[in-house]
């Protein structure tokens, strides 16, 4: 008889009679908040809930200024554009990360330098990061990756040694801490995204942190068509000669989020701690079950990392414990055992099918040898590679949500897989 639910047993959760929490979590409140801005007529940027929001995110991340986006790809556009980086500089950014990470320094023709990460917790890896430092280095995107934190402390060293500008990829990181400090808060810009999957959404959205006077007003202009900053000094500055004579400070475009959104990430942010907290208790929990569990290693965390917050839960298979079971049909069966979505981690950028800057000549082709060093299969990543194909195993942060009976599921789910791992060797996988 067959035991494992993908071959046609018994799952170990029916998610009909016990489904997973649902994403996002909303209720009156949020409708509320939407009601209000319709009825206000107030529907666009700069509204009362975005400032109101952008006050409240900075207090909660320990910046000066908050400033809203229309997403976490066009932050870190801003960021980079903000910081003069552009035409021969290089910035050094995981090969392990969403695409957006590395396309944002693509998209204001700069090189990213694809750079290989740290396997116990899949962040870039400083002993990489100094490999891949040259005369054109400016700026290194640090991120911080599904639960796990880049090592802020060796980053800062190099970037200081080398007068390079941090900004920090806190897409993932909502809440997170390193000795203390919220992850946006610790190199020169955060970014951050909003985007549905994330553990604070608006739908879309992004916001960018800063404690820099200088870097806010940039940002601020640069989300907003190159606009002025409203702010008590504008008419001031504008006599100064600090603008043009039109009020403007820089050409951009419209990068603005509404107030539609802005009433629902003060909503979300409302909810963040309780959330991140129970993630955090979960995740505790099923890394200590995990730990003894053979063929599964959780994921390193740094002592330095005073406060985890999980966007996915992740931990690195050992097929070697599993018959020589691919990590790839282990991660299948245990989807079909406990009825959520299980994957692998990003595919590492030099092969990313999603991240192909020659597909697009009449915007990327600035000249031969910058054609050839933006391709990314010139990057070398044996650990991105191998964490890809033979290791990661990822949930989304949704299933932390849950209780410990859940974390028991998973552990029980894995071990019933190791029993009966005879029914995967001949499976055909699905792709």
């Amino acid at each position: 008889m067959k035991k494992l639910a993908i071959t046609g047993g018994t799952p170990i959760r029916d998610k009909k009679k016990n489904p997973w929490p649902k994403w996002p979590v909303w209720d009156q409140a949020e409708e509320r908040a939407l009601l209000e801005v319709l009825h206000s007529g107030v529907w666009s940027y700069n509204g009362p809930k975005e400032i109101e929001f952008n006050k409240k995110f900075a207090a909660y991340i320990g910046s000066k200024y908050a400033i809203c986006a229309a997403n976490g790809t066009v932050t870190l556009q801003l960021a980079l554009e903000a910081c003069g980086i552009g035409v021969g500089d290089e910035v050094i950014v995981p090969g392990l990360t969403w695409q957006a990470t590395a396309a944002a320094v693509l998209d204001v023709n700069a090189t990213p330098i694809l750079t290989d990460v740290d396997e116990r917790t899949w962040c870039i890896s400083p002993e990489e990061i100094r490999k891949n430092i040259t005369p054109r280095t400016k700026a290194i995107i640090p991120v911080h990756l599904y639960g796990c934190m880049a090592d802020m402390d060796a980053i800062k060293a190099i970037a200081e040694e080398h007068e390079l500008i941090i900004i920090e990829d806190c897409a993932h990181k909502h809440g997170g801490e390193w000795n203390g400090k919220k992850a946006g808060s610790i190199g020169d810009i955060g970014s951050f995204s909003f985007q549905l999957s994330k553990t604070m959404t608006a739908g879309e959205g992004g916001a960018l942190t800063t404690s820099s006077d200088e870097l806010a007003e940039k940002l601020d202009a640069l989300r907003n068509c190159g606009r002025r900053p409203e702010n008590e000094n504008a008419e001031a500055d504008k006599g100064a000669g600090v603008y043009g004579d039109d009020g403007n400070f820089i050409q951009s475009g419209n990068f603005r989020i509404t107030d539609f959104q802005a009433s629902l990430l003060i909503e979300g942010l409302r909810r963040l701690p309780e959330q991140t907290d129970v993630r955090e208790k979960n995740a505790a929990y099923l890394n200590n079950l995990l730990a003894d569990v053979s063929g599964i290693e959780p994921m390193y965390h740094d002592p330095r990392e005073t406060k985890k917050a999980f966007f996915n839960y992740s931990f690195r298979y050992n097929c070697d414990a599993f018959d020589g079971l691919p990590a790839s049909k282990f991660r299948q069966a245990l989807e079909a055992e406990l009825g959520c979505t299980i994957e692998s981690c990003y595919e590492p950028l030099n092969n990313c099918s999603l991240y192909r800057p020659h597909t697009k000549p009449a915007r990327h082709n600035l000249g031969r040898e910058y054609w050839q060093k933006i391709d990314p299969d010139r990057a070398s990543l044996p650990v991105c590679e191998k964490v890809f194909a033979d290791q990661a195993v990822c949930f989304h942060h949704l299933v932390l949500m849950d209780n410990q009976e859940a974390m028991d599921q998973i552990v029980q789910a894995i071990e019933k897989i190791r029993e009966h791992t005879h029914e995967l060797i001949t499976l055909p996988e699905v792709v």
